[in-house]
């Protein structure tokens, strides 16, 4: 039944080969159940409900992705639009979290009703092939970036330096470096499952090692969700003053999900001949409606997440992942305990080799041709360097006309391209710096 609904054989994947893969993306952004409610307690939000909260809807989201897109897709909480509510719109900003909720559900509904209609695909379909690679390959940079930065290979430096190399004394980042080369060589002896194995290994090396602490508890019951059920306030987010924050919201959750389906789609090799990717509405409404079930829960924006490349890496071909991913995140309600325990050095490095391999798309640049390769250096430059996807991507979009405006070739830019030009001038120009 399985095999027949997910057409497994068609694509080449068996019940086993989805099962790993699944398991392998729950792995890889598990930390987002910890991370995500880290982030928005400095909002004034409750972390155990916050924690549930990322929860239902990461599970919602993905599940429908699983079933009704039936893509290897996982969705949840956006990093760096929940440290945009958190650190900017409530704590710079001076407005409630409350009000922040009612913004990204407003952005939800505008989403689902823009998908409906065939206007986000439409969009999607306009943007050229050479930034649909830079999406791809910038993904694979901005990976490379966090993953570094989690094993502790790189950290934070000083002004002038921003980043510095870590300490190899340290044990965590000895089994960082480990975690890299063993997941390596497996791969490269095409071990089924490898980045997995390698997370699973490096997590136990670290309790053999007493460099992790073993949880004293595995299993718990979930708290309470009703502090942030709920408790969204729209009205609130409807005044003008507001009109800046849901602007940003807006854009970034646009640019994220869109440029995030574009380069797993590229990296899985689902889009067509013509550069899309087929019946890509349903994969987008699926965004938005985990967006609005979201905000209704008390968490803030939902989308594809990139660490879905280590799933479709370990050879996650179909909706089935996503379904595997989805049924883990329910289980996480339960042994949060155990799941907060898997080490950044353990991720970070699965993370790393995904990079290596998201950036293989660049090959695909046309180098000599600079009218097409600046605007694609933009983005995958900006979307690592800024620690923000979104940044990278309309930086890309304002860019691109540009140059080919300067290249004599302005007649080739879609009309699609140019709306998203404007968006994306109206998003500098809006973000509260």
């Amino acid at each position: 039944m399985i095999e027949k609904y997910f057409h497994l054989k068609k694509l080449g994947t068996t019940v086993k080969q989805e099962i790993i893969a699944g398991a392998t993306t729950f792995v890889t952004m598990a930390y987002i159940i910890i991370v995500n409610p880290k982030i928005l307690e400095a909002a004034g939000m409750p972390f155990g409900a916050s924690m549930v909260a990322t929860i239902i809807s990461a599970f919602f989201g993905t599940l429908l992705m699983g079933v009704y897109a039936k893509r290897p897709f996982a969705i949840a909480p956006y990093m760096g639009e929940n440290a945009f509510v958190a650190y900017t719109v409530v704590n710079v900003l001076h407005y409630s979290w409350q009000t922040a909720l009612g913004a990204i559900f407003i952005g939800g509904v505008l989403f689902t009703l823009l998908t409906i209609l065939n206007i986000r695909s439409w969009l999607a379909n306009a943007i050229p092939e050479s930034l649909k690679i830079a999406f791809a390959a910038g993904i694979g940079l901005f990976l490379t970036f966090i993953g570094l930065n989690d094993t502790g290979i790189v950290r934070i430096g000083v002004p002038g330096a921003p980043v510095h190399v870590g300490n190899f004394h340290e044990p965590s980042v000895l089994l960082g470096i480990f975690a890299f080369l063993f997941i390596g060589v497996l791969m490269i002896k095409k071990i089924n499952g490898s980045i997995l194995i390698g997370i699973l290994v490096t997590t136990l090396l670290g309790f053999i090692f007493g460099v992790t602490r073993v949880p004293g508890v595995f299993v718990s019951l979930p708290p309470d969700i009703s502090p942030v059920f709920l408790q969204l306030d729209i009205l609130g987010a409807l005044s003008w003053g507001f009109f800046a924050v849901i602007l940003v919201v807006f854009v970034m959750d646009f640019v994220d999900t869109m440029g995030t389906l574009l380069g797993l789609g590229y990296k899985a090799k689902m889009l067509d001949e013509k550069g899309n990717l087929p019946e890509i509405e349903k994969p987008m409404l699926v965004d938005a409606l985990a967006t609005v079930v979201g905000a209704l829960c008390g968490t803030t924006t939902s989308g594809a997440y990139i660490e879905s490349a280590t799933g479709i890496e370990a050879g996650g071909k179909s909706g089935f992942t996503a379904v595997v991913t989805a049924i883990l995140f329910l289980c996480a309600l339960f042994f949060a305990p155990l799941l907060s325990t898997i080490p950044p050095y353990a991720y970070g490095s699965a993370l790393i080799i995904v990079g290596l391999l998201m950036i293989s798309s660049m090959s695909h640049l046309k180098f000599d041709d600079l009218a097409e390769t600046i605007p694609a250096f933009v983005t995958m430059t900006l979307m690592s360097f800024t620690f923000n996807l979104g940044i990278g991507m309309t930086a890309g979009f304002v860019v691109y006309p540009l140059t080919m405006l300067v290249a004599g070739r302005i007649k080739i830019v879609t009309p699609g391209m140019w709306i998203l030009f404007c968006f994306s001038v109206l998003f500098y120009i809006f973000y509260p710096y």
